[in-house]
């Protein structure tokens, strides 16, 4: 810049010795610098310094730390609810009327979820390009609002249609506005930590998720299961509440920007300067109207790669999450009494106000039983006559269906232990099926820093897909604890979506983001929308049982994911190594790579930090 202003002050004007030259408009730039009469020239560094707009003040910063504090606020208001049914997987199944397809029907509740977005957030996304992130944002959140709502309707009167319906009204805007917000956050970091603000938000919004797993346990237990519903459709309207305030914060900021930029051009034309066109232009390229209409057909096979490395590696965690809390129940805190161990009586009450002495389980050594982590033995027929508390009761065989803890009869009057034992199993299987994450939402932000400074976004995705067929094979073939191989899996799932998305955005053009990011959302969504009927089908012909079978097939959705991860790198290599690259541009370098090149060559650390800064 200080090239040009020295032309300026040095050049002399230029005779026209031809009359003709007159008509012509083209004439070097040096020369039309040169040609300018003193006074524009004084104006001349006023105007090219202010190309300095799209540098980063203090204040502008600062508020794009707190766009992203209230996107992820909004979203985890989005993700408590999206993940109530699963919480509430064994509470659901209590509170409901006897129902044999009970599994089917839970399930259900995310296929009705997922199935619209296979192709809403793909208009979404188109949506988003066309009308701005921050609009779509409100419109998908009181959809979300709206849907869990109606779901908490539904339940109160027990009615699976009403409830499928809300949760068919929540995914038109649950998916959706993952694609408003991954979009938003590209717009407001690009270029500037972009990964860490996406493990940021991952990391904030997956809380409400952790909160959901503890707190709606807890309510269901001690009010109803309805109650815990209501309690998401509260958190839903905090989230319509933010979405409003992040439209307000993201349109003040873009009036400001125009009014800077048009002030700027202004300037400039009443100085007689030309320079001042270009900023006109840019301020028109800049309308909402100007973006062309994006097309699936301009994304490249890096992308589609990718897009199937999602929908193989999220069938690993988003579909396990969902019965999460049975497997873990069925496999560590609610396990099945060993055959052998029976009532003293069976045909009394096991324990509470109906039993008239002392009732305990034993087994053919007549030792007590069953133990830590097993369900407690119900009674094998009874015959109970009525009550001033409670109505007759006779059957002739009893099973755990028949018993609702939500009625006083079983909770305080026959079965009083299988309860109490029923709902602090729910509630700690909610507290360790919050770890992965929980891990996630700590690592996520320091891994996003990370995958900022060395890259290798495609060989980190390829080693996550690993870990989860590590996990799974040991959940599904072994007795340990869960507790590692769920620490496991929230470092596969914070390892891969700190790449995932990321990602995204380096495989198109960047007036392709918004639809880029619903059409991988609406590929990951066949996935959500198919396996938890894959997941049903498979208890209901296990004996309904999760374990192994349930197991081995999240097993086998990661070995396909570690495939896809291998032909990822390969296609990277081939193309640029565009995901490996620490700066995401294709220069073939990861951080090792650069630093084993640069070590070659003698140079000094402190030259190689530099050089990787992003």
């Amino acid at each position: 810049m200080a090239d040009v202003l020295e032309t300026a002050d040095a050049a002399e004007p230029v005779e026209k010795s031809d009359p003709s030259m007159d008509t012509l408009e083209l004439t070097d730039p040096a020369s039309e610098i040169g040609s300018l009469p003193p006074s524009p020239a004084v104006d001349l560094p006023e105007i090219i310094t202010n190309d300095n707009m799209d540098h980063e003040t203090s204040s502008e910063s600062t508020l794009r730390w707190i766009v992203l504090l209230a996107t992820c606020l909004v979203m985890t208001g989005v993700y408590y609810s999206l993940d109530i049914p699963a919480a509430l997987h064994q509470p659901l199944k209590d509170y409901m009327d006897v129902d044999s397809n009970f599994e089917l029907h839970f399930n259900l509740l995310y296929t009705v979820y997922s199935f619209p977005n296979v192709i809403l957030p793909f208009f979404g996304g188109s949506l988003v390009d066309r009308y701005g992130s921050a609009v779509c944002l409100i419109a998908f959140a009181v959809l979300c609002a709206l849907g869990q709502t109606v779901f908490a309707l539904g339940a109160t009167y027990r009615s699976w249609n009403i409830m499928l319906a809300g949760r068919t009204i929540y995914g038109f805007g649950g998916e959706s506005i993952c694609v408003a917000y991954s979009t938003l956050l590209a717009e407001w970091f690009a270029g500037k930590e972009l990964a860490l603000a996406f493990g940021i938000a991952l990391a904030i919004a997956r809380l409400g998720s952790v909160l959901n797993n503890i707190v709606s346990p807890v309510v269901a237990n001690r009010i109803s299961a309805p109650s815990a519903l209501w309690v998401g459709v509260a958190f839903n309207t905090v989230s319509v509440l933010l979405a409003l305030y992040i439209y307000f914060l993201d349109a003040r900021h873009r009036g400001g920007q125009q009014q800077q930029q048009s002030a700027v051009a202004t300037e400039g034309l009443r100085s007689g300067n030309d320079l001042a066109q270009p900023l006109l232009a840019d301020e028109r390229r800049r309308q909402p109207l100007a973006r062309p209409r994006a097309s699936i057909f301009q994304f490249g096979p890096l992308f589609w790669l990718l897009s199937a490395s999602c929908l193989a590696v999220y069938a690993c965690i988003l579909p396990w999450n969902n019965v999460a809390s049975g497997i873990l129940l069925e496999r560590n805190f609610f396990q099945e009494a060993p055959a052998d161990c029976h009532l003293l009586f069976p045909d009394q009450c096991s324990m509470g106000t109906l039993q008239n002495h002392s009732n305990p389980s034993v087994n053919a050594q007549n030792q007590t039983c069953p133990g830590r982590g097993f369900a407690p033995i119900l009674p094998q027929a009874l015959n109970i006559s009525a009550t001033d508390d409670f109505p007759a009761y006779e059957t002739v065989f009893l099973s755990d269906a028949d018993i609702d803890c939500n009625k006083p009869f079983w909770s305080n009057g026959c079965t009083r232990d299988y309860c109490n034992a029923l709902h602090q199993a729910t509630e700690t299987a909610g507290r360790v099926m919050s770890i992965p994450y929980i891990i996630s939402a700590c690592l996520s932000p320091l891994l996003g820093r990370m995958i900022d400074r060395v890259g290798y976004r495609a060989m980190i995705a390829s080693l996550a897909s690993l870990l989860l067929v590590a996990v799974h094979s040991t959940l599904a073939l072994s007795k340990l604890t869960p507790i590692l191989p769920l620490l496991g899996q929230g470092l596969s799932y914070a390892l891969y979506s700190s790449v995932l998305w990321p990602s995204v955005t380096l495989t198109v053009d960047k007036e392709l983001t918004g639809t880029a990011f619903g059409t991988i959302t609406s590929i990951q969504n066949i996935g959500l929308a198919g396996f938890p009927m894959v997941v049903a089908t498979i208890y209901s012909h296990s004996d309904e049982r999760y374990i192994p079978h349930v197991e081995l097939f999240f097993a086998g959705c990661a070995i396909l994911g570690s495939i896809l991860g291998v032909v990822l790198n390969v296609l990277d290599r081939r193309t640029g190594n565009r995901l490996n690259s620490i700066d995401g541009k294709g220069d073939g370098a990861g951080f090792l790579d650069r630093l084993l090149a640069e070590s070659d060559e003698g140079m000094e650390p402190a030259t190689v930090q530099q050089d990787i800064r992003y």
